[in-house]
């Protein structure tokens, strides 16, 4: 798998990360509260493709925008898959990228769209090196892939014109949300060890998924793929696995503790990942007396919805007569045994999403927070739309400011866990300490919103997910961690203090 990354990354590397600004540790003291708010499954282009003075997409090189077949040679035209059939709401379209909201697709941002694979294999190959020009064929929804839209029309386009938008932001490993949720707070991939043999990759002699012989070209059909790629060949989770705990996607099991899941393997979800031992940024805060909480929208109803049967559930991955659709594997300290439910760090740490809004209105918003929104309100395509999203940040960032005491002193990250497997032309920036087998993979948006973010400004400075905990580690004066990518920024070249 080493020798996979190298192949697929190559050496075509553009972009050059600037150094962070130089911040002293007393400058950085005057933050008193750092927020993260993380959304889901967009890339920079896709949203930001056309934002002033952003590296977007008209510096798209043809060889970028241009994606190959299977064979290696340019596409003839781009094709919408929906299952195996070919979408008929879409037409063929030229091969590059394409507006969704704009003729011929005229799709609306308030739509519920289609949604790309976002994996981890599919990811490393798509990026192709740096060239970025396999996405279509390796993608199970083709062409879709390549669209964008307007993110002007967006409230959260305003704020970023108005504070920091990072434009060299990358999601911190390769694939979809599961594994970039646990980058957020470890820079690590969790372990599974001796996990079952019909859920570990089998690879070809390069490293490669091996696929399906019977679609050779993204013209006749999309990519599939010879087996489960939920975890490496030596026994690392990288695609979507669930928490041992509730609120998860395996019911409890019968009889049992209700706040366990069902040994019992669930032929749906797989079994759940084991009990996670690793350090992470929660351990770190925790030890040194640093008060921090992960908050979740639709924890508590979550919780409430987990003993239930899968198929009565309300909450839990349903949407369903206007439910939060709680995903459980966006809940990375649920899989780790410090947060345990009966736990004291887990009844301290882990809250729910209107805890936040109460720690904002009342000004109790601890040193360090996360915040993870609820599906419905999470963006991510296929289950909600980008409209919702946009207006509940937004007004999480109004309520924010309409709380001076607490504003004056706080940094609001506003990121995507990864891309959705949605197009973004940037290869990494050149230079060491950039790459390690995990990641990164392909850029996603970044706000840095606060009084202390320059304004009106783009960061060019290359960052990844764990950038986000080199600030908290910086500021907070913690201990390091083994997995920090030593070329990544701190975010300290977004701000301005003096």
């Amino acid at each position: 798998m080493r020798k996979t990354i190298g192949l697929l990354l190559g050496a075509s590397l553009a972009l050059a990360a600037p150094a962070s600004a130089q911040v002293t540790d007393q400058q950085l003291a005057k933050i008193g509260h750092i927020l993260v708010i993380y959304a889901e499954n967009r890339s920079f282009d896709h949203l930001y493709g056309n934002f002033p003075g952003a590296n977007g997409i008209a510096n798209a090189t043809d060889e970028q925008k241009t994606q190959l077949d299977h064979d290696g040679k340019p596409l003839p035209f781009l094709t919408v898959w929906r299952g195996n059939a070919a979408d008929e709401r879409f037409p063929k379209l030229p091969n590059g990228p394409f507006r969704i909201d704009a003729d011929p697709i005229n799709a609306k941002l308030s739509d519920v769209l289609p949604s790309p694979i976002h994996a981890f294999y599919h990811n490393a190959e798509q990026i192709n090196g740096g060239r970025n020009n396999m996405f279509a064929a390796m993608s199970n929804v083709g062409g879709w892939s390549m669209g964008y839209v307007d993110g002007s029309k967006l409230r959260l386009w305003q704020w970023a014109k108005e504070f920091t938008l990072a434009d060299n932001f990358f999601m911190g490993a390769y694939g979809g949300s599961f594994l970039n949720h646990q980058y957020l707070i470890c820079a690590c991939a969790p372990s599974f060890a001796n996990a079952p043999a019909d859920i570990t990759a089998k690879l070809d002699a390069d490293g490669r998924m091996t696929k399906v012989t019977d679609s050779p070209s993204a013209t006749k059909g999309p990519v599939r793929i010879a087996s489960n790629t939920q975890v490496t060949p030596d026994g690392y989770a990288v695609n979507t696995t669930q928490p041992p705990y509730q609120p998860s996607g395996i019911a409890p099991p019968p009889g049992g503790n209700p706040a366990l899941v069902d040994s019992v393997v669930n032929k749906v979800m797989g079994p759940p990942l084991p009990v996670q031992t690793a350090r992470t940024i929660g351990d770190m805060m925790s030890d040194r007396g640093i008060d921090w909480a992960w908050y979740a929208g639709g924890f508590r109803a979550a919780l409430t919805d987990a003993p239930r049967p899968l198929a009565e559930r309300r909450v839990i991955y349903t949407g369903k007569d206007g439910g939060l659709n709680f995903q459980p594997h966006h809940q990375p300290f649920n899989y780790y045994a410090r947060f345990a439910p009966g736990t004291a760090e887990r009844a301290r740490h882990l809250r729910d999403g209107e805890d936040l809004v109460a720690a904002i209105d009342d000004g109790t918003l601890p040193p360090v927070a996360f915040y993870k929104p609820a599906g419905i309100y999470n963006q991510h395509p296929s289950y909600t739309d980008l409209v919702r999203g946009d207006a509940h940040i937004a007004d999480l960032l109004d309520r924010l400011r309409n709380n001076p005491k607490l504003w004056a002193d706080t940094v609001v990250i506003v990121t995507y866990d990864e891309n959705g497997g949605f197009w973004d032309h940037a290869a990494l920036p050149e230079g060491a300490g950039w790459r390690d087998r995990w990641g990164p993979g392909t850029r996603v948006p970044a706000l840095i919103v606060s009084p202390f973010a320059r304004k009106g400004f783009v960061d060019h400075t290359g960052y990844d997910t764990a950038s986000i905990l080199k600030l908290i580690i910086r500021r907070f004066k913690l201990e390091t961690m083994p997995g920090l990518r030593a070329g990544t920024g701190d975010l300290t070249a977004a701000l301005a203090l003096e």
